[in-house]
């Protein structure tokens, strides 16, 4: 056993410093890994299949397939131009405008969809007031990443917890949640936009050209649009009430992908599939084999023993421990693995005598989603922005974004911090 427990840390070390050194597709890696837990006999292949959380991967691929066939009708195009001509044009007010818009997008579509979307119309709005893009695109990532956190659907770190813990529903990621993310992303968006005060100015002219913009032209299909936004809505008030309705939020995803299918027809199903992004529901699968290896060799509570003998196994040290490391982790390594290695540990934590396990669970979940605002690779969405900015020209550099992305980070964990403690502590 103890050989195996070795080799299994070995395995997960090996592929867990491959997937931050970038050099391979993440996705082939984790799945290599996982692979390599099932050859090496640490998990057989139907303990492998039992580790692997179909919840969160019926979660990210149901919201996938609605939030694809949405993106057809223009309908977040629209919002966005609606959004610059209600600022006037003015381009402080579109920077906090699209802040805000962004984050609440976040809550309800995950990250990576979102700046999908929001960054190409950011970028022609920025051209039409001659102004630098950098500090709107800054300012998305931040967002994205802040209002993931504050619903169960927002952030996968978050749907994996509510997977591992049934009693974590929906509204209680909005009980809990909801309101602490949307203060800290004022307290950004009010620091953003004193530090980025004389960058954000244009001509009057040039916010004329903003004023004249039809966004109703952006709408392309209105009987495409009633369908997705009836469905929208059916699947987000079922997230409401998938526990009086004893089923998953998976099943409720699923259904709302299906239903939306069936009522436009099959020409839009093989587009919605090939928009799903499978890289990441297989790097998700690659992970969960690679975690449960650490699970079967009993690493993960030895791991959670050790946590424990250093708070003393008090909770209120225990979730401040739990909220800086899972922060300081997540802004360097992705989040997505560092959660699914934590969950098991603050399972086992339970079984040792911590009778509410809630604070440690919110800390979890504030400290990964908002540590992925600490750098450039602290999140999907950070990689994604990245990427787009440069196929237009701009650079974001890993040191420019970590002269302004940690500073962001500490402060939202410090009001955190002081929001765990005097909420359950």
């Amino acid at each position: 056993m103890q050989e195996q427990a070795i080799l299994a840390i070995g395995i997960f070390l090996v592929i867990y410093a491959i997937i931050i050194s970038e050099k391979l597709h993440r996705t082939i890696v984790s799945m290599i890994g996982g692979l390599l837990m099932v050859v090496f006999g640490i998990v057989d292949q139907e303990s492998a299949v039992h580790h692997i959380d179909f919840n969160t991967l019926g979660l990210l691929t149901g919201m996938m397939i609605i939030v694809s066939i949405t993106a057809e009708t223009g309908l977040f195009k629209y919002i966005a131009i609606w959004a610059a001509k209600k600022a006037k044009g003015e381009p402080l007010r579109i920077l906090l405008a699209l802040g805000i818009l962004t984050a609440l997008a976040s809550a309800f579509l995950d990250n990576v969809t979102t700046v999908l979307l929001m960054v190409p119309v950011t970028f022609s709005i920025t051209k039409q007031l001659r102004i630098n893009p950098m500090p709107f695109l800054l300012t998305e990532i931040f967002a994205s990443n802040i209002g993931g956190t504050s619903t169960l659907i927002g952030d996968p770190p978050n749907i994996m917890i509510g997977s591992a813990v049934k009693e974590l529903t929906f509204m209680a990621f909005i009980n809990n949640l909801f309101l602490i993310s949307f203060l800290i992303l004022f307290v950004t968006l009010a620091i953003l936009a004193f530090w980025y005060r004389n960058e954000l100015k244009t001509a009057p002219e040039l916010k004329l050209g903003i004023m004249l913009l039809d966004e109703k032209s952006e709408i392309t299909d209105k009987k495409l649009l009633t369908k997705c936004l009836i469905i929208l809505g059916v699947t987000i008030a079922g997230f409401f009430l998938h526990q009086l309705l004893h089923i998953e939020s998976a099943t409720v995803a699923l259904a709302g992908a299906f239903l939306l299918l069936l009522w436009t027809g099959e020409r839009y199903l093989e587009e919605a599939m090939a928009k799903v992004e499978w890289t990441t529901l297989f790097f998700f699968i690659g992970l969960f084999v690679l975690v449960g290896g650490l699970i079967e060799t009993g690493v993960i509570s030895k791991l959670a023993t050790y946590a424990m003998g250093l708070t003393g196994g008090e909770v209120g040290p225990t979730a401040m421990l739990i909220l800086w490391m899972s922060a300081i982790a997540s802004a360097f390594v992705d989040n997505i693995p560092f959660v699914a290695t934590m969950i098991p540990m603050i399972q086992d934590m339970g079984t040792m005598g911590i009778t509410n396990l809630d604070p440690l669970w919110w800390s979890l979940s504030l400290g990964a989603c908002l540590g992925g605002n600490g750098t450039l690779i602290g999140a999907s969405a950070n990689v994604i922005v990245a990427g787009l900015a440069a196929k237009e020209g701009h650079h974001i550099s890993f040191v420019k974004f970590l002269f302004i992305g940690f500073p962001l980070m500490l402060v939202s964990i410090l009001i955190s911090t002081l929001y765990i403690y005097l909420r359950y502590l």
